[in-house]
């Protein structure tokens, strides 16, 4: 064992770490394709562009200023936006800054939180960094939470429960009886609504009833700003206040302030693209259903996920890749033989469609 590693943690030195995905340029090297040619569906972004208003309000930011650290424009606006005052709100470095800062307020060594697989890694990945564990609570044949299962596998331990909806990767939404039966066991729960422009079904309005409630966004999705890193939480005036105490005082560039404010103002028009989405998304999956020997699940996010064939899943998403397409895959036993399809741009989802016939 080498020095540094005698002196980290000892459940840091060999973590099981998050897979993220590879950059553009790096997957186009692999492929031996130009960069413009790549068709890029494995980070559930937007494939549109931020509006030159967006860009300007980037450029014209005074980087040579610190930020607010108390983020008063940023949660005025967004306060604005979601109707909810601004001391519920607490804005961050992408909702994975949140996620991160809940567990160094609420988990020590030992403790657990229980989560839904298959769903959005970075919680399992944000306990572990934490000395946590995750106990997880399966769903069922259409990935849909059984809450019997659930409330049994809480024990003394237990501090905080994730749930994603629309989950990611599945693409469904959460019972709203469910998660109040959740929220009666006065753990934290935490539902990530990050995908809620594409299906605006939502339970901020339950957070003024429970305290034990947090609702987290992000500006990644909806609003096209996935490289700037902007996310954001809703919960009670006492735990923003908290999770202020501990943050890092900067934590969001005058950059990142700059675009959701921009942003914010034009939400009409970013909203009108997310319809458009939608729209897609619709006709990909009408698209993948004409295709024997795929298993789509109806999603109300801007992806899809698509089940194969023991055995075949490998071929199809190896073959994508080859021709410049990606796609995501993930290490879960549950999704062994499915892949997760981004909605892109028409164009895309056509090449999609018939490379994937080919290889089917």
């Amino acid at each position: 064992m080498s020095v540094i590693e005698r002196l980290i943690k000892p459940h840091l030195v060999k973590i099981n770490t998050y897979k993220s995905v590879d950059p553009p340029e790096l997957l186009a090297a692999k492929a031996g394709i130009p960069l413009d040619t790549i068709i890029k569906l494995n980070g559930n972004e937007n494939p549109k562009e931020p509006s030159d208003q967006i860009k300007q309000a980037v450029a014209s930011a005074a980087f040579n200023i610190y930020p607010d650290p108390l983020q008063r424009s940023v949660r005025s606006a967004l306060s604005k936006y979601t109707d909810m005052p601004s001391d519920y709100i607490i804005a961050s470095a992408g909702s994975d800054e949140l996620i991160d800062l809940l567990f160094r307020l609420f988990i020590s060594e030992g403790d657990k939180i229980l989560d839904f697989e298959p769903t959005f890694a970075m919680y399992g990945f944000c306990a572990r960094v934490a000395g946590g564990s995750v106990t997880m609570a399966p769903r069922d044949d259409n990935f849909d939470i059984d809450i019997k299962s659930a409330i049994n596998a809480i024990d003394e331990k237990t501090k905080i429960i994730f749930l994603s909806s629309p989950n990611n990767p599945t693409g469904n939404t959460a019972d709203r009886e469910q998660i109040e039966e959740l929220l009666k066991t006065d753990l934290l729960v935490v539902v990530d609504e990050a995908y809620f422009e594409f299906c605006n079904k939502t339970v901020v309005d339950l957070i003024p009833k429970y305290q034990n409630l947090v609702v987290l966004r992000t500006m990644s999705k909806w609003a096209g700003l996935a490289g700037l890193r902007i996310g954001y939480g809703i919960m009670s005036p006492e735990l923003v206040n908290h999770i202020i105490d501990i943050k890092s005082p900067y934590n969001l560039s005058v950059t990142s302030e700059a675009a959701l404010i921009a942003a914010l103002n034009e939400a009409g028009s970013l909203m009108a693209e997310v319809k458009k989405i939608v729209r897609e998304r619709e006709r990909m999956y009408k698209l993948l259903q004409s295709i024997d020997g795929i298993e789509l699940f109806p999603s109300e996010g801007n992806f899809i996920l698509c089940g194969f064939a023991e055995g075949k899943v490998d071929d199809v998403y190896q073959g994508l890749a080859n021709q410049g397409i990606f796609v995501r895959k993930f290490d879960s036993p549950r999704l062994s033989n499915h892949f997760r399809i981004s909605v892109g741009k028409p164009h895309q989802t056509d090449r999609l469609i018939s490379v994937i016939k080919e290889l089917v």
